[in-house]
């Protein structure tokens, strides 16, 4: 039988037996473990599946069942886990990524925002930044630039919405962008990204949680990645991820960062000194051009310059 996995607890696999629809319509669901304990797959990763992968299983007992082989991914939504060492996968075959963010309660992260879009565009997959908490916006919200970094992402091509879960303001737009897809939600503990899954999926019960008032972030509630889905022609698949404070990007050399930042792309292949350069010293560099010139916001330059050296010191121990 075919099957699409659902989460992931501790090796054992909750499984949906699959139809011949681009989704599982039925309610059909076995606890799987991976037969012979060691499934193939192209690396060695933190997790063997994720949510969002379709595998082969057969039935071993009422309910329980062994996975027998994993179906070829379209694309991997991952992060490195530093604590493993290694590749860690939060989703798998999606549509596209539900970056979360907020204005306030926690802090605007735009590090955070970058390190997910450079993930995105290495994954192949469209992402879309959502401004939830738009009830917090204040005076900061222009004196801290705020409003200047979310412009400029939309300049260079990113869909940006602002939304409230607590007002209701821009949840039916959130709706129509997420309805017959498969979503990965991301974020960082804290922006509000379970409480935007409870009004789209009424039926998800995520738990939601108080910031920590000492530190002003999020405090870690949803603690695994799982496939959640509406039940009803509206048809709306949400793959949910654990709130982070840190995404480290995988799946790419340091040397390529600047080919996952879409306005550095055409500037890096113009550049005079070619891929072999590092955008950090060189004179005369394209893209150190660009960011005199304006064409690249000095924030996503400093973004930049971060990863590349976070991917660095990853190859020094990897």
């Amino acid at each position: 039988m075919k099957g699409l996995v659902i989460k992931c607890p501790r090796n054992i696999f909750t499984v949906k037996k699959m139809d011949n629809s681009d989704y599982p319509q039925s309610n059909i669901f076995y606890e799987c473990r991976i037969k012979g304990k060691v499934l193939k797959t192209e690396k060695r990763c933190y997790n063997p599946l994720a949510p969002g992968d379709i595998v082969d299983f057969e039935e071993s007992a009422r309910g329980k069942g062994m996975i027998l082989a994993l179906e070829p991914r379209r694309n991997l939504f991952k992060r490195f886990n530093r604590k493993g060492r290694m590749t860690q996968i939060l989703a798998a075959n999606i549509d596209q990524v539900i970056c979360v963010t907020s204005p306030a309660q926690p802090p605007f992260r735009p590090r955070f925002i970058d390190r997910v879009l450079v993930q995105a565009e290495a994954s192949g997959v469209n992402a879309i930044i959502v401004l939830n908490k738009s009830d917090c916006i204040d005076a900061d919200y222009q004196e801290n630039g705020i409003a200047g970094r979310l412009a400029d992402y939309q300049r260079i091509g990113y869909k940006l919405i602002t939304v409230s879960a607590k007002s209701g303001e821009g949840i039916e737009e959130l709706r129509s962008l997420v309805r017959k897809r498969l979503s990965v939600f991301t974020g960082q503990s804290g922006v509000g990204k379970s409480s935007l899954i409870n009004i789209l999926l009424p039926n998800a019960q995520r738990r939601t949680g108080a910031l920590n008032e000492k530190y002003n972030r999020g405090n870690h509630i949803t603690v695994l990645s799982e496939l959640l889905e509406s039940g009803t022609e509206e048809a709306i698949y949400i793959i949910d991820t654990p709130g982070v404070r840190q995404l480290v990007p995988d799946g790419f050399a340091a040397e390529d960062t600047a080919l996952y930042m879409k306005e550095f792309a055409y500037p890096a292949l113009q550049c005079a000194f070619g891929l072999s350069c590092t955008h950090t010293n060189e004179a005369g560099c394209s893209i150190r051009d660009s960011v005199e010139s304006g064409t690249i916001h000095p924030d996503r330059y400093e973004s930049y310059r971060r990863i590349r050296i976070e991917l660095l010191d990853k190859e020094s121990y990897t």
